[in-house]
């Protein structure tokens, strides 16, 4: 086990997340499937990728293990990470599908010592000919960014990450690359959201960055998903450590669109006897349209149940005008909607400028006796006691 460990840190060398990241939870492990399935076995490598193969030597496998897989060409290195019926789950949620020959690819052996000893070498050379490659391109003046490189287990081939804007020639680049480094070239292109998964961080929500450590399929995102929430479109603040926008933006959209079916639109004024008012904004899941009257800002914000505006909408399509714009009836939208309550007085920021209770009671005790902390005056004790010996000695005369 220690071994297995020291290369499963070898795989997530340069993404300190990515194993977790490509953990998957087999609930399946303890239960006998009795339809029977083809021997499949998901083998992960570096950078969250992962291939399918079949056992078709039928070896005495279970995760965890290393083994030498086909390649293309030569064989690489993995790790075993899912085994049994969720395989073909797996391959239909990534789409899997077969080689050119229509069949898989082979799992040929459980790795060896030296198939290890040379795949550690190969992954020690990785971040060399990153950096390298960069100067590479560089020199060519070519428009792009090599992120990644990723050697195969026999190093015989190694795999170029890049980012790019638009579409790069990057024929003379995998000459030179190929001359240089003696091996065969392949380049992959990544989005900038693969580049932030890969190099990690940590969220404005204090957490690890979703990319980094669970997402694996990555969706377009808008500023439409912003609108239906009800979210200022400050750029700023929706864009993410990858320049673009926050991926979760949209894990919550389709509430916001399931509480806004019965919502009355927003474009329409509402007339009262006294006043117009104009829509500002919203809280969709207590269902409140906030109103400001014409010509007033918002400053005059007034809360308007949905029920409410429907309600008004219908009366000014008749030509008719309320006397009030919030009644009775739907005053849940009128209350006042912070049900956050600072009791113990805790959370105040100026508690600490407030004098505490001592300094209260030392202050009342000053003003009862102001004299009470003074020292007295030794003269004067003496003379006064002078004064009442002699009243005395007279007195006995």
């Amino acid at each position: 086990m220690p071994e297995v460990d020291t290369i499963d840190r070898g795989i997530c060398r340069s993404n300190k997340t990515c194993c977790a990241k490509l953990e998957v939870t087999d609930w399946l492990s303890d239960i006998k499937s009795a339809i029977p399935h083809e021997d499949l076995v998901e083998v992960r490598f570096k950078n969250t990728r992962k291939d399918y193969f079949e056992n078709v030597n039928n070896l005495n496998l279970k995760v965890g293990d290393l083994v030498a897989v086909e390649g293309n060409p030569g064989h690489d290195i993995g790790l075993i990470s899912l085994m049994g019926e969720l395989v073909t789950e797996q391959m239909k949620r990534h789409r899997v599908t077969l080689n050119n020959n229509g069949e898989y690819r082979k799992i040929y052996r459980h790795a060896k010592q030296v198939d290890i000893e040379k795949w550690k070498e190969a992954i020690s050379l990785e971040h060399q000919t990153m950096i390298k490659s960069r100067q590479i391109v560089k020199d060519l003046r070519l428009d792009m960014k090599i992120g990644d490189v990723e050697y195969q287990g026999d190093k015989t081939k190694a795999i170029f990450y890049y980012i790019a804007d638009g579409r790069v020639d990057f024929r003379q680049l995998i000459k030179v690359l190929a001359e240089t480094f003696r091996i065969r070239v392949e380049m992959k292109q990544i989005g900038a959201r693969q580049e932030a998964g890969r190099i990690g961080g940590i969220g404005p929500c204090g957490r690890e960055l979703c990319c980094s450590t669970w997402m694996a399929n990555f969706v377009s995102v808008s500023t439409s998903s912003a609108r239906y929430q009800e979210i200022s479109l400050n750029p700023q603040k929706l864009a993410g450590q990858c320049g673009k926008l926050k991926c979760c933006l949209n894990f919550e959209v389709d509430a916001y669109l399931d509480a806004q079916k019965d919502f009355p639109p927003t474009n329409i004024t509402l007339e009262t006897e006294h006043a117009s008012y104009s829509y500002l904004k919203a809280d969709i899941f207590t269902g409140t349209y906030w109103y400001a009257q014409h010509g007033h800002g918002p400053s005059t914000l007034v809360p308007v149940h949905v029920n409410r505006v429907k309600e008004v909408i219908r009366m000014n399509r008749k030509g008719k005008k309320p006397e009030k714009l919030v009644i009775e009836k739907y005053d849940g939208g009128a209350k006042e909607l912070d049900t956050f309550h600072n009791v113990v007085g805790q959370e105040d920021l100026t508690r600490f400028d407030r004098p505490k209770q001592q300094d209260h009671r030392r202050n009342r005790n000053k003003k009862r006796n102001p004299n009470r902390n003074q020292p007295q005056n030794r003269n004067s004790g003496n003379r006064n006691q002078r004064s009442r010996n002699s009243n005395r000695n007279s007195g006995n005369k």
